[in-house]
């Protein structure tokens, strides 16, 4: 079936951006924005509403699908594409993006995809959230011509067998981490908080701060979680942990504060996210790599995820290739196309690193949605809950599609005869 038509129209993410490294600088929080002046490029203020294109995709047959537009938070930081605004690429997507992928077959799911992700336009790749947005609608449309899931479309291009049970989905707190994360326990959650651990007041000046937290965490999971329920916990501390203690990082006083988190955590296993933030990609990987020799040596079992300049599906091969990580995450509209975050938890197979299909709190229901077959279709280690930080609605639309998408690959392949036209755009 053809491709007849792609319109793009601005619209609002499910959260902001922000000025990562204004923040880091000690921006003061003023009710819910920042006070001071920006310093990343693009940025007019320190926090400012996100954006999305929404990307509607005709087929010959009249059938409209959707992908959006996003990038995460914190962009223009950690090497990351600038600042995404959509009056200023809404006009790429109608123009040559809209020239390159008209009269395609909408069925070419993956060289339709790749046709996106080599373009330029006067010289320059597409910005990776125009990238990110019109594939997750070409993987729509796909599903749609096909009359299958989204799910068996990706795993097909991918070449890979789908998951049977829905992926562990991570719950993130934002600033409200102790009510939202009671709301995580209630649920059941299986990775949680996330906590947003962005400041020297929050992680504490000798990291005190954090060590009351994860015992908390401990605490209530314990009397809030249903029966049996055993979580991981997942903390991001957006690399303050080497803001109170520096390099070298395999050092007993940087171990020992790690030895204490894993205590904390008891009997629970703990991950932390951007332990430091060293600057560029090969210090990153070096400083990584340090720490987790040092944890490994003392024999602290706690598990470092890379996120910080690990963003584009090179840099993923690289902290792989480096084993500097436990768990590496795959920050969706960081590496454009959808299927390149596919491709990315794929690399991680049959290494020692795990993936974690992630992304931002500010992407969209939709573009949330898509994620969910792509965690599916790999079967990663652990699939964000977005968009959002409000943790609820996130957390519905990711497990809910996962659920929905495997209850109908269960009623498809029990009557594999069955007419399935009632396909929609949940799918």
């Amino acid at each position: 079936m053809e491709i007849t038509g792609i319109h793009a129209t601005p619209g609002y993410s499910g959260f902001f951006f922000d000025d990562q490294r204004a923040i880091k600088r000690g921006a003061q929080q003023d009710g819910f924005t920042y006070e001071g002046e920006p310093v990343t490029d693009g940025f007019d203020e320190i926090r400012q509403a996100g954006e999305t294109i929404i990307v509607d995709v005709e087929l010959a047959d009249g059938t409209v699908v959707r992908g959006d537009c996003a990038a995460v938070q914190y962009s223009g930081a950690g090497g990351r594409d600038p600042l995404f605004q959509a009056a200023e690429y809404a006009p790429v997507i109608e123009g040559p993006v809209a020239d390159e992928l008209e009269g395609r077959d909408a069925t070419d799911f993956l060289d339709n995809a790749e046709a996106l992700e080599n373009m330029q336009v006067n010289g320059d790749r597409l910005h990776t959230a125009i990238r990110y947005g019109v594939s997750q609608a070409l993987l729509a449309a796909a599903a749609e011509a096909e009359n299958t899931t989204r799910t068996d479309v990706m795993a097909d291009a991918l070449g890979t067998e789908p998951a049977t049970e829905p992926v562990p989905v991570f719950g993130q707190s934002g600033d409200d981490r102790y009510n939202n994360t009671e709301k995580m326990f209630v649920k059941g959650v299986p990775v949680l908080p996330h906590a947003l651990i962005n400041s020297v007041e929050k992680i504490g000046e000798n990291g005190e701060v954090l060590l009351e937290y994860v015992e908390w965490l401990v605490e209530r999971s314990q009397e809030l979680g249903p029966e049996g329920y055993e979580p991981r916990f997942h903390i991001d501390v957006y690399g303050m942990i080497g803001e109170i203690f520096a390099a070298p990082y395999d050092r007993e006083e940087v171990v020992d504060y790690f030895a204490d988190l894993e205590a904390a955590a008891a009997p629970y296993p703990i991950q932390i996210e951007g332990p430091m933030d060293a600057g560029n990609r090969a210090d990153q990987i070096d400083a990584m790599v340090e720490l987790r020799e040092g944890l490994k040596d003392a024999g602290v079992g706690v598990d470092i995820v890379a996120d910080e300049w690990c963003n584009t599906f090179e840099d993923v091969q690289a902290f792989v290739d480096a084993e500097a990580a436990d768990l590496v995450q795959v920050k969706t509209p960081d590496l454009g196309g959808i299927h390149r975050s596919g491709q990315a938890v794929r690399y991680c197979e049959g290494t020692e690193t795990r993936a974690y299909l992630g992304g931002t709190c500010n992407e969209t229901e939709t573009s949330a949605r898509a994620c969910a077959h792509v965690a599916l279709a790999t079967d990663a280690a652990q699939v964000l809950a977005k968009p959002g930080m409000g943790f609820d609605e996130g957390y519905m639309i990711v497990e809910n599609e996962m659920r929905r998408t495997i209850a109908r690959r269960e009623r498809e392949q029990l009557t594999p005869d069955t007419d399935t036209d009632e396909v929609t755009a949940d799918d």
